[in-house]
């Protein structure tokens, strides 16, 4: 399972937008080759993170599979 914890433990200081974030996810989830996406903690507030944040970054980590 893939962690967004664990996302943002190894890559945080690299991310500083909601966008960068998801590019980072679907790095992750093809290298990992992860079936599951754990969104065990809120993302950080970047400025451009939106609302449905949530599901966006379900649907990201879906479309990376």
């Amino acid at each position: 399972m893939l962690n967004l914890s664990e996302i943002l433990l190894k890559h945080g200081d690299n991310i500083s937008t909601f966008e960068e974030l998801k590019a980072t996810i679907v790095k992750e989830a093809l290298e990992t080759r992860e079936m599951f996406f754990n969104m065990d903690i809120e993302p950080p507030v970047y400025d451009d993170r939106p609302t449905n944040w949530y599901d966006q970054l379900e649907m990201t980590f879906s479309s990376a599979r």
